[in-house]
């Protein structure tokens, strides 16, 4: 069994960016000493400068650091991890930040087993449409959910080790899974809702919006400024999944084009009709009336 208390007293925090750079906050706000890593000077600068950072985090303070969160993009997530083994404590938790899992968690788990440290998967369901450190803020988890990625067969203790050691943070709930199943269910919730918005945003019509424009186009357009290089990778890592959910759209929506070519507005009616039920059974708020219940 674990302690009791495992508020890391010392964290290192891999990527400076709108995640690492907001972990890195909610823990300096705590009183926990945060070393960091960023291949951008100025945000390593910035974060020292309004001491949200002690100090690098290099083969000196990884051994100290009671947890590593590691907010950079896949493929680098897995290189840190294989570059710095040899240094990380076998009493650390490491938690990484990738959205993506399947390409991230089997190797390192792998290398976790080998080196007899402890590595779980994280993806905290929190940000803003923008990136970088200038953007990070202590409170971004507050309140949000947090889904962990442990090994196929693990101690349940460290789920309320991961729990405990990213307190600091506040996530309102967490959530645990496989690699595979976070993949799928994000491949819908985050992935596809980017590709639908950068799709949308290119209608000619997007450019003469301004003055005939609400809250449906805010919407619709506020995570289409995207960082292109980050999602391209997430998006390959995670081709096959989000080609699905990319057909199950194509799909709905030649129906709704369909009807409305052939002047068809009872099929008009009943296909908005069903995307009504289902949002309201995606939130939990309907009860069809016919099974006994209410709506």
């Amino acid at each position: 069994m674990f302690e009791t208390d495992r508020t890391p007293k010392r964290v290192g925090v891999v990527g400076l960016g709108l995640i690492g750079g907001s972990f890195a906050k909610a823990y300096a706000d705590a009183g926990i000493e945060v070393f960091a890593a960023d291949i951008d000077e100025r945000a390593m600068n910035a974060a020292m400068a309004e001491e949200t950072v002690a100090g690098p985090l290099d083969e000196a303070t990884i051994p100290t650091c009671e947890l590593l969160i590691l907010a950079v993009y896949p493929q680098a997530i897995i290189e840190w991890v294989r570059s710095h083994e040899q240094f990380i404590s076998p009493s650390t938790l490491v938690i990484d930040c990738g959205s993506v899992k399947r390409s991230v968690c089997p190797v390192c788990f792998s290398i976790a087993e080998r080196r007899g440290f402890t590595f779980i998967g994280g993806h905290p369901m929190a940000g803003l449409q923008y990136s970088g450190y200038r953007h990070a803020r202590a409170d971004l988890y507050a309140g949000q959910p947090m889904v962990l990625v442990p090994p196929e067969i693990y101690d349940p203790d460290i789920i309320l080790w991961a729990e405990e050691a990213l307190s600091p943070a506040a996530f309102g709930s967490f959530s645990i899974t496989t690699a595979a199943k976070h993949d799928q269910i994000i491949a819908y919730t985050s992935q596809l809702a980017h590709v639908v918005s950068s799709a949308f945003i290119k209608s000619p019509t997007a450019q003469k919006h301004r003055g005939f424009s609400a809250g449906s186009y805010k919407d619709l357009t506020r995570v289409a400024e995207l960082n292109a290089d980050m999602w391209t990778e997430l998006f390959m890592d995670n081709a096959d999944n989000l080609t699905e959910e990319i057909g199950v759209v194509i799909t709905e929506l030649g129906r709704y084009r369909d009807a409305l070519s052939r002047g068809d507005e009872a099929e008009l009616h009943a296909l908005l009709e069903q995307g009504s039920i289902a949002k309201r059974k995606a939130d939990g708020r309907y009860s069809d009336a016919r099974e006994g219940g209410v709506r």
